[in-house]
C-alpha cells in the first residue's frame, strides 16, 4: 500500500491556482491597461531639451487653458509610426498635439519627423527618459489628455488607432473641455 505524501497534493494545487489565476486576468476588463498615477492629478514635470528647428515644449504650455494630448514616441518604435497618420489627423482638425521624443537620437527624429510631418504644436527631446518616468510611462507610444489647467484626463497606452481615437480619447478631450 502506498504512503500518503503532501508531496501528491501540491501538483493539483498549484495547476488549481493557476489556472483561477489565468481565468481571472482573462476575465479583467482591459487587461492590457496598466494603471496611471496621474490621473485625475497635475501632470509631471517638463524635462526636455531642444530638437533643432522645433518649437520647444515647455511646462508653461500644459496650463495654457486649451485641451491638448501630450504624446511620447520614438523615431525606432514601429507603433509610433503607425500610429502618426492619426496625429496628423487630429493636429489638422485643430487638435493641440505636445509631443515628447523618449530615448532618440536628434537626427533620427529630425528625419522621421521630416519624412512624416509633424503634427505637433511644441516639442522636446527626452534623450535620458527622465521625463518618461516622472509621467509613469511603459513606452512608446503613450498619450495624455491634458486639460486647460494642466490636469490629467486620461492616459492611453499604445498607438492611438482610428478605433481608440473615437472610443477613448475623443471622449476624454469632451470631458477635459468640460472642465474635467
Amino acid at each position: 500500500m502506498a504512503r500518503f505524501s503532501p508531496l501528491m497534493v501540491a501538483p493539483p494545487l498549484l495547476f488549481a491556482a493557476l489556472a483561477g489565476l489565468f481565468l481571472w486576468g482573462m476575465n479583467r476588463e482591459h487587461p492590457d491597461e496598466l494603471p496611471s498615477m496621474l490621473e485625475g492629478h497635475a501632470a509631471g514635470p517638463v524635462e526636455v531639451t531642444a530638437l533643432a528647428g522645433q518649437p520647444l515644449l515647455t511646462a508653461a504650455d500644459l496650463t495654457d487653458g486649451r485641451v491638448k494630448i501630450v504624446n511620447f514616441w520614438a523615431s525606432w518604435c514601429a507603433p509610433c509610426r503607425a500610429e502618426h497618420p492619426n496625429l496628423i489627423k487630429l493636429g489638422a482638425e485643430g487638435v493641440a498635439i505636445l509631443g515628447v521624443n523618449y530615448k532618440d537620437k536628434p537626427e533620427d527624429a529630425l528625419a522621421f519627423l521630416g519624412e512624416l510631418g509633424s503634427p505637433y504644436a511644441r516639442i522636446g527631446a527626452d534623450p535620458s527618459g527622465r521625463m518618461g518616468i516622472d509621467w509613469g510611462i511603459y513606452g512608446v507610444p503613450e498619450s495624455f489628455v491634458i486639460d486647460g489647467a494642466g490636469k490629467v484626463i486620461l492616459r492611453y497606452p499604445g498607438p492611438l488607432t482610428q478605433d481608440a481615437i473615437n472610443s477613448t480619447i475623443l471622449p476624454a478631450l469632451k470631458k477635459a473641455a468640460a472642465g474635467g
